[in-house]
């Protein structure tokens, strides 16, 4: 009996530490909330506010990016730009903080590390539909401590110590988010709930911004502060139902996240990640070599492809100004219709539709990403062009300083992070179906 004793207190022990350090299996089917389910927005209100949650999260790229290239040393500092309210386009994945479990709505974000979520601790605002994590509570909760180590390496803006609470100021861009580093029970999956004990954000208000269906962000990048990071969890894939469609997507973790359980529309395709070439390791980047329309490559420099990333935050995708001169010039030859200006300032190429014909009725050839190794990602026409408002059908990709593939890139597309193994696949996927 005492050795049986002995044998279970050791289990316990390896268990316990298997948790403790992330390395405990994490395997999750989650559904992904659409941004707009139940919303009364039209399906052309949900297109220009996709726009316009785009330029503002254009804004927080420009500024982390420069905050990579030089902001933390003393060198080029974050761009001066405007910041409004970021909107409500995105998807959001439902979770419990604490224990018991308070339920909150936090946005999935690939293209920041961390996790937080609006907190009574330090002031924060409550949300129509999710009111404040309390965790005077919860019997979980714990504050980190100013010596420990995420307090000490963890990359914010500011951070101070009062009373041995490390207090952190953490940066979108312009917007930014304040709080005190704290560890928690984060319960996934509702009907396999699985608990997870991870640091996260007791937040405070998001500043100069807002994120109207949400509280609180689940960063997945690669970063040290991401959920993916701190629970070591070697692999996650989604698949993002289209935003005219208002319906659930889909998020899988771990052993769950395999591409060929699934149904797809289309082949399997791998890609592999790229190494963080700008001493960040904020965004997933991905060897994109060009991009052609209905068969025929934009003819641009392999440079104006450099630094792409897939961003599941970005709603609709961006490519530098000589590709989408490029792409803007190929597309007047494909689709043979006349010009218009947009009704809305934040679409900035359109097409006059011929007269009541809608834009799903208008032919358009496949855009394609074509990837190093041979992966081409084969984007139909809803995935690229959109209609903000009767009549006019506009292109759903700005401009940046570096290619995005955004949101609406990857509506109906089954995306994988191979996390262990630094591999991107992907597969057309009908994504309300699997």
């Amino acid at each position: 009996m005492a050795a049986l004793r002995s044998f279970i207190l050791l289990l316990v022990t390896v268990l316990a530490s298997m948790a403790a350090t992330g390395t405990a299996s994490f395997d999750l089917r989650a559904e992904l909330n659409h941004p707009y389910a139940g919303s009364p927005l039209s399906r052309y209100e949900m297109v220009r506010e996709a726009a316009s949650t785009s330029k503002v999260r254009r804004a927080w790229t420009a500024a982390r990016l420069a905050n990579a290239c030089g902001g933390r040393g003393g060198g080029t500092s974050a761009p001066d730009v405007p910041v409004t309210p970021a909107g409500r386009s995105f998807y959001t994945l439902t979770v419990g903080v604490g224990t018991p479990p308070q339920w909150h709505t936090l946005v999935h974000d690939t293209g920041s590390d961390l996790v937080w979520v609006f907190c009574k601790l330090v002031g924060g605002g409550a949300t129509p539909t999710d009111p404040l994590y309390d965790p005077g509570k919860s019997s979980s909760f714990a504050a980190v401590p100013c010596d420990g180590k995420l307090c000490r390496e963890g990359e914010f803006q500011s951070k101070n110590c009062s009373r041995n609470r490390c207090l952190y100021t953490y940066a979108y861009g312009r917007g930014q988010t304040y709080g005190e580093l704290a560890s928690e029970v984060f319960t996934f999956g509702a009907h396999h709930k699985v608990p997870a004990t991870l640091n996260f954000g007791c937040g405070g208000r998001f500043l100069k911004a807002d994120i109207f269906n949400a509280s609180g962000f689940l960063g997945l990048s690669p970063d040290r502060l991401s959920f993916v990071t701190q629970l070591q969890i070697p692999r996650f894939s989604y698949c993002l139902s289209p935003y005219t469609d208002r319906k659930s997507g889909h998020m899988f973790f771990g052993a769950m996240a395999d591409l060929s359980r699934y149904r797809t529309t289309g082949p399997i395709q791998t890609t592999s990640f790229l190494n963080n070439r700008i001493g960040s390791n904020t965004y997933y980047f991905l060897p994109l070599i060009g991009v052609s329309v209905g068969g025929k490559k934009l003819d641009v420099p392999a440079s104006s492809f450099a630094g792409t990333f897939v961003d599941s935050g970005y709603t609709t995708g961006a490519l530098t100004a000589p590709a989408l001169r490029a792409l803007e010039e190929a597309l007047v030859d494909a689709l043979k219709l006349p010009r218009r200006g947009s009704s809305d300032p934040d679409y900035d190429f359109c097409f006059q539709l011929p007269r009541g014909v809608p834009m799903t009725a208008v032919p358009a050839p496949p855009l394609v990403y074509h990837f190093e190794g041979g992966a081409a990602m084969v984007l139909p026409r809803e995935s690229y062009l959109a209609e903000p408002s009767p009549g006019e059908m506009c292109l759903v990709i700005g401009v940046d300083s570096q290619p995005v593939i955004g949101n609406f890139q990857q509506q109906n597309m089954h995306v994988l992070f191979d996390v262990q193994n630094q591999k991107f696949s992907f597969a057309p996927t009908q994504c309300d179906q699997i």
